[in-house]
């Protein structure tokens, strides 16, 4: 248990300096600033990795289901890269939802910042709740490989262009409980106007991220069961790659068009593992595979972007 909070504990430490010391004074998070924050979450997060062969070679953490230090690190790593991939597909909403409130970027990680705190206690609670039936239930494990299968296809199918925050249900339902003024004042969340608190755009779009992570956790909890059903490992890779989402959106979020078919990229990670839910016991797939396969996939997804020319709409000759 003390593992557990001493890594809670760690995590509100370095949420604490993110927004108290390095974040301080608000200010526009350019793209090299990113880039070393991205790098420097992803870093700590693949170091993580020799904590968890530490922790499993000396008995420190539970161990449910028997993995060996070698194993634990490599469901550790695989696990964290599918969060990661995941998160991507997160960053294109959350542009979205930025772009129909009009949110600037000098308030941008402010409402990240505050949404990791719920996307934290959040996925925690999911993930307790997830391992939970996969002990008592066997067969839930058939069901959340169907299920990741038909989120790859809806995803196959899907246009993310459609999204629409200001007519989703989420904003309905918060004009119902407040007011929402028309624009920002400063970095409020609220503001009071003759004796009426009244949401801000900035709250409005702090509750929608917050929601809609939780519609992506439904997506990304059963994606790493489907490595492992250690809680540790589950947990730990799953909210050191919520840490580094802030930091990749800032990244990332400038170079959407750019990565074009890293969506197709996601579609093989989730029918992937999918698979291997369905087919967990009739088949055991190593734990390289898997990690060779998404890796493959995002690279492959990234290369495609860069590589590949955009194709640019034929113009019609006049005279012709």
């Amino acid at each position: 248990m003390w593992v557990w909070i001493l890594f809670i504990a760690v995590v509100i430490v370095f949420l604490a300096l993110d927004l108290g010391v390095f974040h301080k004074k608000e200010h526009v998070i350019r793209s090299k600033e990113a880039a070393i924050w991205t790098t420097v979450w992803v870093s700590i997060a693949l170091g993580f990795s020799g904590v968890i062969y530490w922790l499993f070679s000396n008995g420190l953490v539970e161990n449910p289901t028997g993995l060996t230090p070698n194993n634990a690190v490599l469901k550790y790593v695989t696990g964290y890269l599918i969060e990661l991939s995941l998160s991507i597909d997160n960053v294109f909403v959350i542009a979205v939802i930025f772009a129909a409130f009009n949110i600037p970027p000098l308030y941008q990680h402010r409402v990240l910042f505050w949404g990791i705190l719920g996307a934290i206690v959040f996925r925690g609670l999911m993930i307790v709740f997830g391992v939970a039936l996969i002990n008592k239930f066997e067969w839930i494990i058939y069901v959340f490989g169907i299920f990741l299968l038909w989120t790859a296809y809806k995803m196959l199918k899907s246009d993310d262009t459609d999204f629409d925050p200001k007519s989703s249900w989420i904003f309905r339902q918060i004009k119902k409980l407040y007011p929402i003024t028309n624009t920002l004042y400063g970095n409020s969340f609220f503001v009071n106007r003759m004796g009426i608190t009244a949401a801000t755009p900035l709250f409005v779009a702090l509750i929608i991220i917050e929601l809609t992570d939780v519609l992506f956790a439904l997506d990304s909890i059963p994606a790493i069961l489907a490595i492992t059903a250690d809680p540790f490992i589950v947990f730990s890779s799953n909210i050191l790659a919520i840490l580094g989402l802030r930091s990749m959106y800032f990244l990332v979020s400038r170079m959407l068009e750019k990565f074009r078919y890293i969506n197709y990229s996601l579609v093989v990670i989730l029918a992937f593992v999918g698979l291997k839910m369905l087919f967990s016991h009739q088949i055991e797939i190593p734990e390289w595979v898997s990690l060779t396969v998404i890796s493959v996939a995002l690279i492959a997804g990234i290369v495609a972007s860069l590589a590949i020319p955009e194709k640019e709409h034929e113009l019609p000759v006049s005279g012709e």
